[in-house]
Formats: C-alpha cells, sequence, structure tokens
C-alpha cells in the first residue's frame, strides 16, 4: 500500500517528490501506529495542513470500516453454519502462516547483529509469560541504547514547508479528552475498550502488524473478552477489507458492544497514533538526529520480532492442526514468501477450506 500510494501522490498527483515522501516513510516508522495510515496523514498534512491530515485519514479507514462493519455484522449471524466454520477453520491455519511470514520480514530487516537477537529474545520470553507490554517496550528501548552501535546521522526531514500544528493539535486533544469523559460518565464499558484500544496504539512501534499481538495479548489472554479463535476469525475477515490489519479492531468492538462498540474501538486504535504525528511531524528533523532516539526505537522494534514470533506460537496454540491443516499453512507460507498478494492467498485458502475441511 505504501508503493501505492507513492504512486499516487509522487508520480501522478505531484503533490511530494522522491525525498520529501521518503522522509515522511522515516517518521511514520518510528512513531507508533500503522504505517500506512499515518503515510496518508502525512501526505494530506504536508499539502493542506491539518485538515488535510484530517480528511486523508478518514478517507483511508472509512472505505475499510464500512466493509468490516458488514462483514462482523455477517459474522455474528452466520459464523455457525457448516460451510462458514469449515471456511475459518481452514483460515485460521492461514493466518498463522500470515502472522509467521510478518515475524519473517520483521526479523529480516530489523535483526543485523546479534545484539539485536538478544533483544529480540529477551523480549520474546517476557512476552511469552505475559509481562506489561509497555514495560517490556521500556526494557527493549534500554537494551537498544545500551548495545546498539551509534548509528550515522540520517538526513533531515524536509520541514520548510511543514505547517505548525500546536493550535490544531491542542483543539482535537481537547475534543478527545471531552469525548473519554462523556464515554466514562454515560458509557462506562465503551471507555474501557477506547482506553485499551488507545492504549494499545501508543504501544505499537513498527506497524499495524505490531497492534494486532498486542490486542490479541490484552482482549484474549488478559481480559478474555473473547476466545482465541474468534480473534482469529477477526483477523481473517481483516484480510477481506482493503485496510490495514488493524481494523480487527472494529470485529472487536462490534463483538463486545454491537455498532457503538465498532465505532470507539474503531477510533481510539487511531487517534493517538494521528495526534502523534500532527504533533512531532514539524519538528521531527530535530528528534531524529539524536542517537539515542534512533537506537531506543531500534531496540523496539527488535521486541517486535519477539512479539510476533511469541504470538505466531499462541495463535498456532488455537488452531485444529491435522496434516490438511499444517498443509494449507505451508502452502499459505510459502506462495507469501514468494510474494503471491495475502488476497489471493486468502481467497484461495477459502475455496480450499470450504471443500476440504
Amino acid at each position: 500500500m505504501i508503493a501505492y500510494i507513492r504512486k499516487m501522490a509522487v508520480g501522478d498527483k505531484k503533490w511530494l517528490d522522491g525525498q520529501s515522501f521518503q522522509d515522511g516513510v522515516a517518521l511514520c516508522q518510528a512513531i507508533p501506529g500503522a504505517t500506512v495510515m499515518q503515510m496518508a496523514a502525512y501526505i494530506g498534512l504536508k499539502v493542506r495542513g491539518v485538515p488535510g491530515a484530517m480528511v486523508s485519514y478518514i478517507g483511508m479507514i472509512f472505505p475499510a470500516f464500512l466493509l468490516m462493519l458488514a462483514l462482523s455484522y455477517v459474522y455474528l449471524r452466520m459464523h455457525e453454519l457448516p460451510a462458514v466454520v469449515s471456511a475459518f477453520s481452514g483460515l485460521q491455519a492461514v493466518i498463522v502462516a500470515v502472522v509467521a511470514n510478518a515475524t519473517l520480514s520483521f526479523g529480516k530487516t530489523s535483526l543485523k547483529t546479534w545484539k539485536n537477537g538478544l533483544i529480540a529474545i529477551v523480549s520474546a520470553a517476557f512476552f511469552w509469560f505475559m509481562a506489561n507490554p509497555a514495560l517490556i517496550l521500556l526494557l527493549a528501548a534500554l537494551l537498544g541504547m545500551i548495545l546498539n552501535n551509534r548509528p550515522a546521522a540520517p538526513k533531515v526531514l524536509d520541514g520548510a514547508r511543514m505547517p505548525h500544528t500546536t493550535i490544531p493539535l491542542l483543539a482535537f486533544v481537547l475534543t478527545s479528552v471531552s469525548g473519554f469523559l462523556l464515554l466514562f460518565f454515560f458509557r462506562n464499558g465503551l471507555f474501557h475498550l477506547a482506553v485499551l484500544m488507545s492504549r494499545i496504539d501508543l504501544m505499537a512501534f513498527g506497524g499495524g502488524f505490531a497492534s494486532v499481538p498486542l490486542m490479541f495479548h490484552e482482549i484474549v489472554e488478559v481480559r478474555s473478552w473473547m476466545d482465541g479463535p474468534t480473534f482469529l476469525n477477526g483477523i481473517v475477515l481483516g484480510q477481506f477489507t482493503p485496510g490495514p490489519i488493524v481494523i480487527t479492531s472494529t470485529f472487536v468492538g462490534y463483538l463486545l458492544d454491537g455498532p457503538p462498540g465498532a465505532l470507539v474501538a474503531s477510533v481510539a486504535i487511531f487517534l493517538p497514533s494521528f495526534l502523534i504525528l500532527i504533533g512531532i511531524a514539524p519538528w521531527f528533523d530535530r528528534v531524529r538526529t539524536s542517537p539515542w532516539f534512533t537506537r531506543a526505537i531500534g531496540g523496539i522494534l527488535c521486541s517486535f520480532v519477539g512479539l510476533l514470533f511469541t504470538v505466531t506460537i499462541r495463535f498456532g496454540l488455537n488452531v485444529h492442526w491435522d496434516w490438511a491443516h499444517a498443509t494449507l499453512a505451508a502452502a499459505a507460507f510459502a506462495a507469501l514468501i514468494f510474494k503471491l498478494d495475502i488476497l489471493w492467498v486468502v481467497l484461495a485458502g477459502t475455496t480450499i477450506s470450504v471443500i476440504a475441511f
């Protein structure tokens, strides 16, 4: 999706030059949240200021939200039908392959030295024993600052045309706080859901894939709001939408509290990272020149390799394995290794599952 956005924004529309786009990618990878969502907002911010960032962000997620809302509605009413049970049975094995492939991809880009590998292993151990994720990320950041070598000075972000965002940011923050207070007083259950989703977004360094394991940990393992197979089914449905994988939050919210839950969960999972983007973008060139910041972010990204590894195992424990499921998972993993589009993998997995299971 990043490549498609680059073609549209740099090649077709000429909104940004190539270097400015790459600077934006660097920014969006260094802050929490779904990278593709952040890039949409970044382009809007560069072109039309904070209003442009807002409409780009909403435009990027709204179609996926509507589609996921419809899929969640259908799922809740049809998930016990034999054909649907068969489809999800196989697709859960496919999702294990998807997360395993994400682990491999993260590992290739983040684990450059044995020190990076050590951070990933330590993080995996803590995640396996269900330690507090925020404390694990803090530990990974500290290990990154201690163990990693000083990186080369990064190129400075092109901030000449970046608009001033302090006043709009304060307005957004005040509006968000007011919304949380209204939920606290009138829909306390939705308030706790919103706080949880916001906290997950704040810890999701490394893109949307980092949010899903955290969501699984908090919703399935800590709070038991739903079981593991049901959560996996939500990820499966997320693969049928054009948005980021973290749109699984819509499914979670819908199953917990219907359309209001879906809306609150979806807004909360994207709101903090959006506020961080518009707040830090004008100043990011100063922040990223700090070697300590770069080392800390490197350590956090290494920790997500460990997180994805442990979640691959946990997802696998929620699948009913036999030779057919194992073969399907292996085939899906091989297809993803050879860069087959994930949508085709999911569609093929659906067809095979309905026939074989």
